[in-house]
């Protein structure tokens, strides 16, 4: 059988293998399967490409554009994802581990795509937080904004998940505007490369948007600058020798790191056996512990239950890591398949030794298991492996050794203080979790164990239907952790993107702010509006168009009749002495949904047109109340637009009330759907 070649992408070329590659083993039947690595590759020539005609090309688009770039990349994978599949038995991975990287990866892009287009402009500028009042009158503003990065996003990822740990990473640095180069670890590389190539030959992206190192990156990284970023996924040696490139150091080049984490989880003190918790931690452990062979940066590895419960959670846990069937990934039966390759089989092994001497072994006996479907001793195949340490005060080894595989140590607390304590032990892991139906105990494990854990994943009767489970990053939320684990942050929303963003304070007049943000702000050059503003499409209307409405007289007959008609008789608007005992009152005043209905009223065309829907009101402020006899104007200017599809688009509205004085009494900002 003839290896499969392996190649790499760079300035815009597939490149075989070359000098320096190397043999990779199936992970299944330990034979060589493919070959991968060239030392020839030119990597100035790759960073060039990247920044300048990747980067230029990114840069020239919306956040919205790369969104439906993203969502198609998604789609497009999704057609092609059986292929992914029948590759990635080689890596030991079972259908179910597939669903997790490839579907998982999938996914993770459809939310990215999904909030670009909700929570970021469809222009090239990001606003982050609003305004800042410089000044007295308000001509000297302040605003934060983030901007792309003018370089490249370098990408070394780990072994285990050869789609997930690419596109988790690849959407947000192309919704940023940041052209990618990837470098999978090569024991799993000729996945990524099927992927790589999916993508690249369905002609969504740029050129120079994506490029894929199959093998070693040489000294690309000593070509960086500081408009480049680098993420990495891997041990914490690796890390730190990355970290330390003189290169990196120098110019302060953004290092996002996600690395060793000797993840804990806690089993509450009122999840005794019998309880619906109970039996979830049972199942979430095992799960964890055998779901991609327990080769998970999110893996349990110490499983802390009240000293009352450890035999009971060693009986119970046992029993169930026994039905777990270990075997060809591609069989139906097979429920935990291979460690990646016959390396990672010795570390792990290694690894296991040397928690033995401060565990006792209660579970799993490597050199004693049944595997199906083939040769235990030729694929990197282990069994589940449980420890129990009874004295995990005394012990060092168990809270910082990782054996990256099924293996996991059950340690007693005495009362949560401890249970916290050992938790924080780990000195620092992407994800801490609790099965407790307390809430109180909830509270004090997020306040005890909260600076030591990017994420802390509770979970009872009342979530666990539709909970995802401790192991599983989620691209809403933060992927990383303090201390061991790194000290980075990946996914989280948006939050993801700006890794790839710099933020700049800009100040300036109204206008010139209005311009760089392409929204208008409070203050800025009203534009006249050629005619009524609900009159005209999406597409006709301009940023800081506005309509100034006539005055209207508010009456006490109108204050009484609001009241009555809608039953709010607060005693502000009805008892002109009880009004007058308020400190913000100077009598009887009229209701603040009074005067937005009022204000709607002066504003509106009532006739059939563009705008399709008041979707709702933001930011909502009453500023000086309104008395009997007091007249209220409205002025509403176009704030900001964004296209929600080829249909129609959200209009945000600023809207002011000032009173016959000129005061402001009321503003907002009103959300409307127009058509285009």
């Amino acid at each position: 059988m003839s290896l499969l070649d392996v190649s790499s992408f760079a300035a815009g070329e597939w490149i075989a293998p070359g000098a320096g590659a190397r043999n990779i083993a199936s992970a299944v039947t330990g034979a060589p399967l493919a070959q991968a690595g060239n030392d020839a590759l030119d990597v100035q020539a790759m960073l060039a490409y990247a920044r300048d005609t990747g980067g230029s090309a990114l840069r020239a688009l919306t956040f919205h554009d790369r969104a439906r770039m993203i969502k198609a990349l998604a789609t497009h994978l999704g057609q092609h994802k059986q292929a992914l599949y029948d590759l990635s038995f080689e890596t030991g991975a079972t259908q179910s581990d597939h669903m997790i990287d490839i579907d998982g990866g999938i996914g993770t892009m459809f939310v990215f795509a999904s909030k670009g287009r909700r929570e970021m402009p469809d222009a090239k500028v990001y606003l982050d937080g609003e305004v800042e009042q410089l000044s007295r009158n308000g001509t000297f503003l302040g605003q934060h904004i983030c901007t792309p990065l003018q370089g490249v996003a370098v990408h070394i990822n780990a072994f285990n998940f050869p789609v997930w740990g690419m596109l988790e990473k690849l959407a947000p640095s192309l919704l940023a505007g940041v052209p990618a180069i990837v470098k999978p670890a090569t024991a799993t590389c000729y996945v990524t490369e099927l992927a790589v190539r999916l993508m690249l030959d369905s002609g969504i992206l740029p050129a120079g948007a994506l490029q894929l190192v199959s093998g070693g990156l040489g000294d690309m990284l000593d070509h960086l600058t500081m408009q480049d970023v680098v993420s990495f996924t891997g041990s914490a040696q690796t890390a730190l020798k990355l970290r330390q490139n003189p290169v990196i150091l120098e110019h302060s080049i953004r290092f996002v790191a996600e690395q060793d984490s000797l993840n804990a989880s806690i089993l509450g003190p009122d999840a005794i056996p019998g309880t619906p918790e109970f039996d979830l931690f049972i199942k979430e452990v095992s799960r964890e512990m055998t779901t991609k062979a327990g080769q998970k940066c999110t893996a349990v590895r110490r499983i802390i239950t009240p000293e009352s419960q450890s035999e009971a959670v060693i009986e119970a846990l046992s029993a169930r890591l026994a039905k777990t069937t270990i075997g060809d990934p591609r069989l139906e039966s097979t429920r935990m398949g291979a460690l990646v390759s016959n390396s990672q089989k010795r570390d792990v092994l290694e690894k296991a030794a040397i928690l033995a001497t401060e565990a006792t072994p209660v579970y799993g006996n490597p050199d004693d298991f049944a595997v199906e479907g083939a040769d235990a001793e030729k694929g990197a195949f282990v069994p589940p492996m449980l420890f129990h340490c009874e004295n995990p005060d005394a012990a060092s080894r168990v809270h910082d050794t990782e054996a990256f595989g099924p293996v996991s140590t059950v340690m007693g607390y005495r009362d949560l203080h401890h249970a916290v304590t050992l938790a924080n032990r780990g000195e620092g892991s992407l994800v801490a979790s609790c099965i407790t139906n307390d809430p109180e105990v909830a509270r004090e494990v997020a306040l005890g164990s909260g600076a030591y854990h990017g994420r802390i994943y509770f979970n009872n009767r009342a979530s666990m239907k539709e909970s995802t489970g401790h192991g599983s990053p989620l691209p809403h939320m933060v992927h990383g952790g303090p201390g061991r684990a790194g000290g980075g942050e990946e996914l989280g929303g948006i939050r993801g993107v700006k890794h790839y963003m710099q933020r700049t304070a800009i100040q300036g007049s109204p206008d010139i702010l209005a311009a760089i943000g392409e929204q208008w702000v409070p203050g800025g050059s009203e534009v006249a509006a050629p005619a009524h503003p609900f009159t005209r499409k999406f597409g006709e209307l301009a940023i800081g168009e506005t309509l100034n409405s006539p005055s209207r007289q508010v009456t006490l007959e109108d204050i009484e009749h609001f009241a009555k008609f809608t039953g709010d008789t607060f005693y502000a608007h009805m008892d002109d002495a009880a009004a007058k005992r308020n400190p913000f009152f100077p009598g009887r005043v009229a209701h603040g949904y009074l005067l937005l209905s009022f204000a709607a009223g002066l504003f509106v065309e009532p006739n059939e047109g563009p705008v399709l829907a008041n979707t709702g009101l933001d930011n909502l402020r009453f500023m000086k109340p309104v008395s009997a006899g007091d007249s209220i104007k409205v002025r509403l200017s176009v704030k900001k637009k964004t296209p929600r599809n080829d249909e129609y688009g959200e209009v945000r509205w600023h809207v002011t009330l000032t009173n016959q004085d000129d005061e402001k009494v009321a503003e907002y900002e009103l959300l409307t759907m127009n058509a285009f």
